[in-house]
Formats: C-alpha cells, sequence, structure tokens
C-alpha cells in the first residue's frame, strides 16, 4: 500500500485539500460569467497601501443575476513579506444586498503568496452575519526577463463558520482556481486577464461550477 506524505508546504496541503474537495464535472451544474475589476491603488508612506476597487459581475438569473461590487481596503506592513489589513465592501444585486467586513494577513516570499482572510457578511435576507474563512495561495512567475509578462496561478478556499441561512453549507462552500496573465499597460496602468472556475459545493444538489474570465485593470499612485 503506498504511504500518504504528510504536505511540507501551504502550497502542498492546499492542493491536496483542492484535490480531495473537486467533484466529478458530471455531478455539477455549470455557467459561463463575465467579470471585469477596475482597481485604484494608492502608496500611503513606506508601509501603507489603499486600494479602492468596482467590479461589474455578468451573470445569469438563477445565480442571483448581475452583481456590482465596491470595496475599500488598506494594508500596513509589519516586517519584510508580511501585511497585515482590513477593509469594507458592498455587493449590490437584484435579489439582495451585503455589506461585508474583514480582515486579512498576507505572507509573501519570492514568486509565492499566501492570504488568510476572515469575513462577517451582512446580508439584507439574513437575520445574523454570515462568517467565513479564505485561504488564498498564488504564484506569480515572471515569463520574460524585463518582468513585462507574469503568469499569475491561485487556488482559493472558502470555509462557512456558521449558519446565517438556512441553505449555507457549513465547511469547505467554494473552491476557486485561476490562471492568467498579467502585463503592464501604462506607466501606472496594469492589465491582468485571468480564466477562473469557481465550484461551490451544496448540501444535497449538485455543485455549481461557474466558468469566468476575468479581466483587471489597475492603477498604481
Amino acid at each position: 500500500m503506498p504511504r500518504f506524505r504528510r504536505p511540507r508546504t501551504i502550497w502542498d496541503a492546499l492542493a491536496a485539500i483542492a484535490m480531495a474537495a473537486a467533484t466529478p464535472a458530471a455531478a455539477a451544474t455549470s455557467e459561463t460569467q463575465g467579470w471585469m475589476t477596475e482597481s485604484l491603488i494608492i502608496k500611503a508612506g513606506d508601509a501603507n497601501m489603499v486600494s479602492l476597487d468596482i467590479s461589474e459581475r455578468l451573470r445569469r438569473d438563477a445565480s442571483n443575476g448581475d452583481q456590482q461590487t465596491l470595496r475599500v481596503l488598506i494594508d500596513h506592513r509589519i516586517a519584510t513579506g508580511v501585511q497585515v489589513g482590513g477593509g469594507l465592501a458592498y455587493f449590490h444585486s437584484g435579489p439582495e444586498q451585503e455589506m461585508r467586513l474583514f480582515q486579512q494577513v498576507t505572507l509573501t516570499q519570492g514568486i509565492w503568496m499566501s492570504r488568510t482572510r476572515i469575513e462577517q457578511r451582512f446580508f439584507d435576507t439574513a437575520d445574523e452575519a454570515s462568517w467565513r474563512l479564505r485561504q488564498r495561495g498564488q504564484a506569480s512567475i515572471p515569463l520574460d526577463r524585463a518582468k513585462r509578462w507574469t503568469l499569475v496561478a491561485a487556488t482559493e478556499l472558502m470555509f462557512h463558520l456558521n449558519r446565517a441561512k438556512p441553505g449555507d453549507k457549513m465547511g469547505l462552500a467554494v473552491m476557486r482556481n485561476q490562471i492568467g496573465l498579467r502585463h503592464p499597460i501604462g506607466k501606472a496602468l496594469e492589465a491582468q486577464l485571468l480564466y477562473m472556475r469557481q465550484q461551490t459545493f451544496r448540501d444535497g444538489r449538485p455543485d455549481a461550477v461557474a466558468h469566468i474570465p476575468w479581466l483587471t485593470l489597475s492603477w498604481k499612485i
């Protein structure tokens, strides 16, 4: 019998969880969405970064229709490769509105990034806050000597920590896998185009899988 090898890094652990959680495509419903994000990133001193972004998410009616988002984030560097931060976000769609608070820790080393985020989500369709843990691992790999083209690959796992709504699934609820390219297109403007596969795990029903091309434009000042 082959021996199980204990994960040696967070990347091995994330990959193992993602592989164990994935279900066959035949057992899931599938749809295509389109997302676009415009982001403004402001360097506020040597250790602080302020980000403001808005997004438009084109979704079908069965997924609560199109959604618009607004997010503000402040990150503070406390050591080399270590940032702590937090912020708030607002999500608007036809069926419901969401106000979200979040706190996060981001670790970076070379091409690797790990982000741990805790969210408190307040819906107008729920009486109490929904708590969610998000763990993201990402690699950003330069493809040329000038580092103008960068390959981005990431996995993010989202865990529900309570049931704010009767239909909420406890534990692992969403998995996102992303791959794409990042490229500067101006002195302060950068474009990133990703393909994202988002899988939502549901109790008693087939999983919901969304295939999402995602364009992000970032201005840095």
